[in-house]
């Protein structure tokens, strides 16, 4: 009966040893989830902000046709535009007609305004260097009159950008430390009452990757399960976020989960297969003796 028991009781201590060092691990590797994903979201924002600033084309009023079919094809093609949209004269006057409600045709005989072309850069070059290489060579087409877009928006938003993935990079690396620190300590307490059989098994001729491979083994697959806790539970704080937000900011897309999942479950699977591999191979090196003082 005693004996029973007694196994029940080591099971049990077993079960919650290993049961709270997953959940601890899950905690952390939450954080880290969750600082990566702010990350990825901040930078997908602003990729999509910078692809909605509008640069205009105004061309000239005198420009050849040929000119604009050169200047169209050039546009389909350069590195550095998104897409581009042609408004013709007639266009505008249609929306500054339906904008202002007066027609300017009627007192002047004419129609004032000119073909416009809107241009969304890609993200990488909606920045003050690359713009001004971009509007240099734009500036170049003979078609082209004059190039409009908002200089202050394109520097503001790269001003903030830059200080938000700064704060962001800084707190993601302290997090980083702390949890690596965490993670371990949290092994290492978990292999503390496993030093004796360590030593009993070096004692009756085990090798020692004979020893190392149960531990291996048995914190890949906790770090593995604390990966999938961590990420489930960040899956769940997301959607709940999307429903209270709602479309007006996009989170749960799949291409912000791809970073995270490789982050969280290379944390997950390598700092406590490490972690444990270092503790295992330091109770392998220790003597008997030293074992009672640690």
């Amino acid at each position: 009966m005693s004996n029973n028991y007694s196994g029940k009781r080591r099971k049990d201590s077993f079960f919650n040893l290993y049961f709270t060092s997953a959940i601890s691990i899950s905690l952390t590797l939450f954080m880290v989830g969750l600082i990566t994903f702010l990350m990825v979201w901040t930078q997908q924002l602003s990729d999509y902000t910078r692809e909605n600033v509008i640069m205009t084309l105004v061309l000239k009023n005198s420009v050849a046709p040929a000119d604009r079919q050169t200047l169209d094809k050039y546009l389909s093609s350069a590195r550095y535009v998104k897409d581009h949209t042609v408004i013709s004269k007639e266009d505008a006057l249609t929306e500054y007609i339906a904008t202002m409600g007066d027609d300017p045709t009627e007192f002047l005989g004419f129609n004032p305004l000119h073909t416009t072309i809107e241009l969304h850069l890609h993200a990488a070059f909606a920045n003050n260097d690359s713009i001004s290489m971009v509007e240099k060579e734009l500036t170049a087409c003979a078609a082209v009159q004059e190039i409009v877009y908002q200089k202050d928006i394109i520097s503001t938003l790269n001003v903030g950008v830059r200080r938000i993935t700064l704060i962001l990079s800084g707190v993601a690396g302290i997090l980083l430390l702390i949890s690596i620190v965490l993670i371990n300590n949290t092994i290492h307490i978990s292999m503390y009452s496993k030093r004796f059989i360590i030593n009993t098994m070096k004692l009756v001729g085990a090798g020692n990757r004979f020893i190392r491979r149960p531990f291996l083994k048995r914190y890949f697959i906790s770090g593995l399960f604390s990966a999938l806790i961590a990420l489930t539970g960040l899956a769940g704080v997301v959607y709940y976020l999307q429903t209270e937000i709602g479309e007006a900011l996009p989170l749960w897309q799949w291409q912000l989960y791809i970073p995270v999942v490789v982050v969280v479950a290379a944390m997950g699977l390598l700092i406590t297969s490490l972690s444990a591999l270092v503790c295992v191979n330091r109770y392998l090196r220790m003597k008997t003796d030293d074992l009672y003082y640690i």
